[in-house]
């Protein structure tokens, strides 16, 4: 991997500046994207768009700005896009400083900010050396996710469409599965997850694979799936649904067959039933069987002590006499069959025939 400390002046980023939603926002010649597809919209607010100008036009250094080379040979900006927007904005008179716009500073003021030295790190290497590069020096200000610098390195035809189906404000995944979902799609939260889900946790690996693609069907096309089978799977919506792993879900049980009315009654039941204090693990718990998904509440100290005391220390299954801190608590009628963690359904068992009535 090459990295290249480069001094490049405004006015050749600025040669050739265009801002369009259509097309993106681009510079240097038409060799440089200002706002990569994995970049965020310019953010900026007034006083640090000045602040940049300032800078600028007292001679003051800008902190270092990276580009990174593609295999094209043009440029797209890693980090920098907000403060190369302002300078670029400034200079096209979309705005103006204490009543000036660049277009009223004096010829020997407009050249300065023309011929101020901007100071460059441009990266040429292969996609995962890019990767780490760009983990690397991922460290001040407002962070690149992971999935943002992924789109960093896996841009191509296949990236362009998938961030159309999840990464927009108001994107198709928005609309179809914005109960289902946590996070946000213009940070990505949206495509990382579906990603994940695809490819079992290898994201970095599916999107090598599929970065020359024409288009992201086959990932558009599998979450539409996974969202329609926990709807027909969960047809009553409930808020504990939102943020669950349904992709995982899907990969696991979609080939299972479950009664979606005695889905719902389960549901209702254990949405009721104070024992089960993670309810949003009732919808794995009902398409897995594993108890364990629902945390179900433990007895407490003073409900082990009395059960110890009224046992006088004898497991009832092995008759043998143990210590407290050598047994552990036990529903006498399962809680799976009905039984309530209440003091009267607590027995101590020791741990070898409590392990052995677990596994049963």
């Amino acid at each position: 991997m090459k990295i290249e400390l480069q001094k490049i002046k405004i006015k050749d980023v600025f040669d050739g500046y265009k801002d369009s939603d259509e097309e993106g926002v681009s510079g240097f010649g038409g060799k440089l994207d200002i706002r990569p597809q994995y970049q965020r919209n310019f953010v900026y607010k007034d006083a640090q768009r000045n602040a940049v100008i300032d800078t600028i036009r007292k001679g003051f250094p800008l902190n270092v700005m990276y580009w990174n080379k593609k295999e094209d040979g043009t440029f797209e900006v890693l980090d920098g896009q907000q403060r190369t927007i302002s300078f670029c904005q400034y200079m096209q008179g979309d705005f103006s400083i204490n009543n000036k716009y660049f277009h009223s500073l004096t010829n020997d003021e407009r050249e300065q900010i023309e011929n101020y030295d901007l100071y460059i790190y441009i990266c040429d290497g292969t996609d995962s050396e890019r990767l780490e590069w760009f983990r690397t020096i991922n460290i001040a200000g407002e962070k690149l996710t992971d999935q943002e610098l992924r789109n960093a390195t896996y841009t191509g035809t296949w990236l362009t469409d998938a961030k159309r189906h999840f990464s927009k404000s108001n994107c198709a995944a928005y609309g179809l599965a914005d109960k289902y979902m946590n996070g946000s799609p213009i940070r990505q939260d949206y495509l990382e997850s579906a990603l994940k889900w695809i490819s079992g946790g290898q994201i970095e690996e599916y999107m090598s694979k599929h970065q020359r693609d024409d288009d992201a069907s086959e990932l558009w096309q599998y979450f539409q799936e996974v969202i329609a089978w926990a709807q027909r799977i969960f047809p009553n919506y409930r808020k504990e649904m939102k943020g669950l792993e349904w992709g995982e879900f899907y990969n696991k049980y979609h080939d299972n067959s479950y009664n979606a009315q005695k889905m719902e009654t389960e549901i209702v039941r254990l949405m009721q039933d104070e024992d089960v204090t993670a309810k949003k693990g009732i919808y794995e718990y009902l398409l897995s069987g594993d108890e364990r998904h629902l945390s179900i509440r433990a007895f407490t100290d003073n409900m082990k002590r009395e059960a110890y005391e009224r046992q006088q220390g004898i497991c009832p299954i092995c008759k043998e006499h143990f210590e407290i801190n050598e047994m552990e608590a036990d529903h006498i009628t399962p809680w799976s069959q009905g039984g309530k963690t209440i003091a009267e359904n607590c027995q101590m068992l020791c741990r070898d025939c409590n392990r052995r009535k677990s596994d049963k």
